[in-house]
């Protein structure tokens, strides 16, 4: 008589279902598909259809490596990517981050900083969707639905916060034209919004659209750089002249004190509400039993 048991495979799935295991894995394998998302809109540029289908095409491919992986590794539901709400979660962040970005260049032009110098076609907004989609959707799943939920997982929501928002900051040096001012500006400012969307929802769906629009209307409508990219030809063509804690200098707007102040300002709100919701997980040893 042969006796199969399950007990190595069994011991597989918790290694790679624990928090440690889960980082490494689907971390890696996230960072991978960002990469063949640089890959195609490089490849790409001067095909926005195709540079646009091969971006969702790769979404649709991420978002089944992280459901798979939650289904047949981890063997839970995926209740950050659930589709309850997901219409109006979306439509609130899409507008919301849009407002955001517009409030920055408002300012900037009451102060005389920034000037509207003429339109262009609204043709060279496309590849800003290609752009837009490609990095809020993967950064995330993995900022967001891996590094944030597996900190959790452990060690609760305001560890997760703080770990998430400074891997997230810092992985912004590697763009062209990062500053390390400009780095600690997005984890502060992103890092607690985009957080704090996701304590406060429990899904993923409003972090991706505040990602989504902000980074969309910077670059598409007001042809601005994104996080020490290079800047794109957007919509409005403008000049903007000011001091670089104004406007953010080469790194971008969020490199500002009025990103700061605004985008974590509205975080801060949303995790009061959060707070207020009970949605904070503490950390596992003051957990009940």
């Amino acid at each position: 008589m042969t006796i199969t048991s399950s007990a190595p495979t069994d011991l597989v799935r918790r290694i790679l279902g624990s928090p440690p295991g889960r980082v490494l894995v689907l971390g890696f394998i996230l960072l991978l598909m960002m990469g063949l998302n640089t890959d195609v809109l490089t490849s790409y540029a001067e095909d926005t259809g195709k540079s646009l289908q091969h971006i969702i095409a790769l979404a649709i491919a991420g978002f089944a490596v992280y459901v798979g992986y939650a289904h047949f590794i981890e063997q839970r539901a995926v209740p950050e990517l659930a589709f309850a709400r997901m219409g109006r979660e979306i439509g609130t962040g899409l507008l919301i981050g849009t407002g955001l970005y517009a409030a920055c260049e408002l300012i900037l032009m009451a102060l005389g900083i920034y000037r509207i110098d003429g339109l262009n076609p609204l043709s060279v907004m496309v590849p800003g969707i290609a752009a837009a989609l490609s990095s809020a959707i993967f950064e995330e799943l993995l900022f967001r639905g891996v590094i944030f939920r597996s900190v959790e997982t452990w060690f609760g929501s305001w560890a997760a916060l703080v770990v998430s928002s400074l891997v997230f900051g810092m992985t912004h040096l590697l763009n062209p034209q990062a500053t390390i001012e400009g780095a600690l500006f997005i984890a502060v400012e992103a890092g607690i919004l985009l957080a704090a969307a996701f304590m406060l929802t429990r899904r993923l769906w409003l972090s991706m659209s505040f990602h989504v629009s902000w980074n969309f209307t910077q670059s598409a409508i007001f042809s601005g750089a994104v996080s020490g990219n290079d800047a794109q030809e957007g919509l409005i063509r403008g000049t903007m002249t000011g001091p670089d804690w104004l406007t953010g200098g080469s790194f971008g707007v969020e490199s500002s004190v009025l990103a700061l102040v605004l985008c974590t300002g509205t975080g801060i709100v949303m995790l009061v509400m959060a707070a207020r919701r009970g949605t904070i997980v503490p950390p596992l040893w003051k957990r009940p039993v």
